[in-house]
């Protein structure tokens, strides 16, 4: 993988401290009479746990090859000897992976280490606002440990850490998670989207009752209505208070100033100095060097050609503060195919005596002489210009978790599974007008459906969450993950609907944790 030292040292240091080592510890040397006595102390901590989750997602190297890289809509091909990395990307599209691979670990570790920092907040005597935040990232990051792996980890507050977690598996980590959010909900501050909030818990419990018949039987789910009605109940919390809207541009929710312009986002990882906020990874991990970026990862011509060509989500050329002139308008966020330019000059953009072409065939292994263009470029996050690079002042585009269309998009499909439509604001009491809602708003441009099912749905929620971590989740919710796709011409075993625990967790805690069944 071509790519610079700082970033090589930032990627295996997000691989080697895990939850057993640096991220228990966040309070470890502090007693309680030392933070009680100083009342920044709780704050600084509860930053820290807000800090823990930062390279889990914003790093594009942890949470986001099992969750995006495993399915239809993202690969990471090699090309040569550069994104080889004994095969670790290829293992996730073609659903091979196993417990030994190092970015399981890294997502395990991380996720852990939120769970455990956010607990260790809860010994010192934080404000009830504090303790709800603290609680409401604890359970965010159950919840990813069980929507992945199907066991979470835990300790209580104060206990020695020594003595290895014990884990919550399956329904009662749901269960768990669901009372957690709920309990804390009243002492959540209304927003805003930078900070855990009284939505972003609504958020969280629609995915929880959402996904509940998964957790139950991944295989083979069975949806109770009772679930879906409570999807539908939260969703309509959040329409009828009129705080969410469609941003004016699409690509407002994922740009340098989307703390400020997005009407959509209900919960975000804000942009800070700590040195482990890398957003700047969104655009670097899939541009070409002429471009700045380390020509990682694409997308397929297959995902791409589920977009119409008028559907701006698609792509389009996006003008915004400090970015480069574009004077031939030529499109700089979205999917990138074809011959690309300088922004600058709008002059053909070469690689050597080669064009910076994208085409849309790709492949794991990339074979020919022309290794660097093959591949679909999306890019979500239009590039903070001023902060363009990781390893300097971090890019300022706030990372996105909640939006509203996935609000309208879950209230759609508890429709379609039996759940009892209700009047929505000026969105409808139908699955299809809640999708048409958001497909036909000018800051799409997609022309309403006239019919709608649930493989419908599941292609549009991948026209509008692409990149965002869920289509691993969706798939599996739609029973389609173990398909035949673009990359992965073959049925896989239901293995592989879970992650393994990784080894080295298993040996450190061989009384709680147990591999997953297929693993060995």
């Amino acid at each position: 993988m071509k790519i610079p030292k700082h970033l090589f040292i930032l990627f295996y240091l997000v691989i080697f401290f895990g939850c057993t080592k640096l991220n228990e510890t966040v309070g470890g040397n502090l007693t309680a009479n030392q933070v009680s006595n100083s009342p920044d102390s709780a704050t600084a901590i509860l930053r820290g746990v807000y800090g823990s989750l930062e390279n889990a997602f914003s790093s594009y190297l942890t949470i986001f090859p099992l969750a995006d890289m495993s399915t239809d809509e993202a690969i990471g091909p090699t090309r040569a000897n550069n994104w080889d990395d004994n095969g670790v990307w290829r293992e996730f599209h073609q659903q091979r992976w196993q417990a030994n691979n190092r970015q399981i670990q890294a997502c395990f570790d991380n996720l852990c280490g939120t769970i455990f920092t956010a607990t260790d907040i809860l010994q010192f005597n934080p404000n009830k606002q504090q303790q709800a935040e603290a609680r409401f990232l604890r359970a965010w990051a159950m919840y990813w440990l069980l929507d992945l792996f199907d066991q979470v980890p835990y300790r209580d507050p104060g206990e020695n850490i020594v003595q290895p977690a014990r884990v919550r598996k399956g329904i009662d980590a749901f269960n768990y998670i669901v009372s957690e959010v709920n309990a804390i909900t009243p002492n959540l501050p209304d927003g805003p989207a930078g900070i855990a909030n009284k939505d972003a818990a609504k958020v969280l419990l629609m995915k929880c009752y959402l996904n509940k018949a998964v957790y139950i039987n991944r295989a083979n789910p069975s949806f109770q209505i009772s679930d879906m009605d409570s999807v539908i109940g939260l969703a309509d919390q959040i329409i009828i208070s009129n705080k969410y809207s469609f941003s004016a541009n699409y690509f407002d929710n994922f740009s340098p100033t989307n703390a400020t312009i997005s009407k959509e986002n209900i919960f975000t990882q804000v942009t800070n100095n700590d040195g482990n906020y890398v957003i700047s990874l969104a655009w670097q991990a899939v541009l070409s060097y002429p471009q700045g970026g380390y020509n990682g990862f694409t997308t397929m011509d297959s995902f791409y050609l589920k977009f119409e060509p008028t559907d701006k989500r698609r792509g389009i050329a996006y003008h915004y503060p400090n970015c480069p002139p574009n004077p031939g308008n030529r499109v700089n966020v979205g999917f990138l195919i074809g011959q690309q330019y300088d922004l600058n000059s709008d002059a053909p953009l070469f690689s050597g005596p080669l064009p910076v072409l994208y085409t849309p065939e790709i492949e794991t292994i990339v074979p020919g002489p022309n290794l660097e263009m093959p591949g679909i470029r999306p890019v979500k996050y239009a590039p903070d210009y001023l902060n363009y690079y990781t390893g300097g002042t971090p890019a300022t585009n706030g990372y996105v978790y909640f939006r509203f269309p996935d609000v309208l998009l879950m209230k759609a499909e508890a429709i379609l599974r039996q759940g009892t439509p209700t009047p929505s604001g000026i969105y409808g009491n139908t699955a299809l007008s809640l999708v048409n809602a958001i497909r036909t708003d000018s800051s799409r441009g997609a022309s309403p459906l006239t019919s709608l099912d649930l493989p419908t749905l599941v292609d549009e929620r991948g026209r509008e969450l692409w990149w965002e971590n869920w289509r691993r989740q969706d798939l599996i919710r739609f029973g389609q993950f173990l398909k035949p796709f673009q990359g992965k011409l073959y049925t896989s075993d239901p293995t592989y609907l879970l992650f393994p625990i990784p080894d080295e967790q298993l040996a450190v805690n061989p009384n709680f944790l147990k591999q997953n069944p297929g693993y060995n």
